[in-house]
């Protein structure tokens, strides 16, 4: 939630009655390479990170989006909510970099996209 409607909600204006929130959506999906995992289990293992650390995150949104049952490779995507596409462009470039620590597979593509 933006700081904008926390201040609304808290004043008890409702969005209609101030033009001030303009919310933006950022998705960027990366396209993962893995090597190694022998059945679905190693494969969820290896991504256990995503939902747990930046599916808590009030701004994000996770989800693996393709290669359901690929053991080989994996896709996911990530939303964000924020009030402007610099926020948005700055949030997923930290979680780019934090997943690209954290996460034991290489990144094959990386797609973005403000909305």
């Amino acid at each position: 939630m933006s700081d904008a409607l926390r201040k609304l909600l808290k004043e008890g204006k409702t969005p209609q009655q101030h033009q001030d929130i303009t919310p933006h959506v950022g998705v960027l999906t990366l396209h993962f390479q893995l090597y190694g995992c022998e059945d679905l289990k190693a494969k969820r293992k290896a991504f256990t990170a995503m939902k747990a650390i930046w599916g808590r995150e009030p701004d994000l949104a996770v989800a693996e989006t393709a290669d359901h049952d690929a053991l080989d490779c994996a896709t996911w995507t990530i939303a964000a909510l924020g009030a402007s596409a610099q926020q948005i462009t700055q949030r997923l470039d930290q979680v780019e970099k934090d997943i690209q620590d954290r996460i034991d597979a290489a990144i094959l593509d990386v797609h973005r996209e403000i909305l």
